[in-house]
């Protein structure tokens, strides 16, 4: 090999990055101890940036295209090198190609549950996970902030960061709310702008962006979650007096079995004991010892439970406020902070209406003040 080959092979004049893994962010190009060639080709493919990094300094950043490294295009590390325009040598330097394409289906979730206030249960815990997705917005403050002079940085070095941003903007937005914990899952859209929103300003000192975030799933604790399903067949039963009715006839109507033959016996033998009491009345037949036969009083039925009163939330200048009783509702409309304009909800309802629109409030703006009172004296 010649003295020529040999200064050749010394020096790099290609350089370029084609990346075969989903999880790099960042690749450090391997000099192994050679210098550029003045006039190298730089190659920056869609997706991607590349950084020059000098003597530890941040140098110049190249987007997608072909470049000639020439010191018309290497203004900073010309800059640094005080380089004149008939410099011509090899150069030492250190680049570093950026991944500035989507990093999708991360996963956060909250390690711990969030404690939130629900209008209608009160303090509850709360769990929530989704997924997002991730890009790099800034190369060079994602290289002197997060990866350093680590040669290959993957998305598993900041996924822990950022959950733990998330799940922190994430407990803030659900405990501030106000969202009853049943409609939740028809509020997941709005939460996830609210997190992503929060997030943003402490993801871009990063470098860094979401383009998404998604709300996969909010729950409560499990023994919570008994207790509602409950609640839930409760509903569904309805008068638990007729269904039970309902029960011991369909039972006596199935021929043949065991638990039909034993309740119709058992009513049958009731039926016989009740027809021969009411003779035995009739006829004027004493009780033991000769005393009058007494009668069992009928149990009262018990009374049926208070209604649920319904809370109301109102909308005033972008907070929430509320609960309000409908009794506290007109005396806001006496004393004019309540309008037929003013934004109300209610657990149920959907959406945010004009008070004027629901009708259990729109009474409310008909009743006359009452007339001015009598002079004194």
């Amino acid at each position: 090999m010649g003295i020529l080959d040999f200064l050749s092979g010394e020096f790099i004049d290609v350089i370029g990055w084609t990346d075969d893994t989903r999880d790099t962010m960042v690749w450090r190009f391997e000099r192994e101890g050679h210098a550029i060639k003045y006039g190298a080709k730089l190659t920056v493919r869609e997706g991607q940036a590349a950084i020059f990094v000098h003597e530890g300094q941040l140098a110049d950043i190249f987007g997608p295209g072909l470049y000639m490294l020439e010191t018309n295009n290497l203004p900073i590390l010309t800059t640094l090198q005080h380089w004149d325009h008939g410099f011509r040598s090899p150069f030492q330097s250190e680049i570093y190609f950026v991944n500035t394409t989507r990093f999708n289906d991360l996963k956060w979730g909250t390690k711990n549950p969030v404690i939130a206030r629900d209008p209608e249960f009160g303090p509850v815990r709360i769990r929530a996970f989704g997924t997002y997705s991730m890009r790099v917005t800034d190369p060079g403050k994602f290289l002197t902030e997060i990866v350093g002079t680590d040669g290959e940085f993957t998305s598993d070095e900041i996924s822990y960061q950022l959950r733990n941003v998330i799940v922190q903007e994430f407990s803030r937005a659900i405990a501030g709310s106000g969202i009853p914990v049943l409609d939740m899952a028809a509020n997941t859209a709005d939460l996830g702008k609210l997190v992503s929103k929060a997030i943003a300003p402490t993801i871009g000192n990063y470098g860094l962006e979401l383009p998404e975030f998604y709300i996969e799933n909010v729950s409560l604790p499990e023994a919570v979650e008994a207790v509602l399903d409950k609640r839930t067949s409760m509903g569904i039963v309805g008068d638990l007096g007729k269904y039970m009715q309902f029960n011991a006839a369909e039972a006596m109507g199935q021929p043949g079995s065991g638990a039909g033959a034993g309740m119709g016996a058992a009513m049958g033998a009731g039926m016989g004991a009740g027809v021969g009491m009411a003779m035995g009345n009739q006829m004027g037949w004493a009780g033991p010892w000769g005393q009058p036969p007494t009668q069992p009083a009928a149990a009262a039925p018990p009374p049926p439970p208070p209604p649920v009163e319904k809370v109301w939330h109102l909308a005033v200048n972008g907070q929430t406020q509320g609960p309000y009783g409908r009794g506290h509702l007109g005396r806001m409309v006496s004393e004019g902070t309540l309008t037929r304009d003013s934004l109300v909800w209610t657990p149920g309802q959907d959406g945010w209406k004009r008070a004027e629109d629901v009708t259990e409030l729109a009474q409310l703006f008909t009743i006359a003040p009452p007339p001015p009172p009598p002079p004194a004296g």
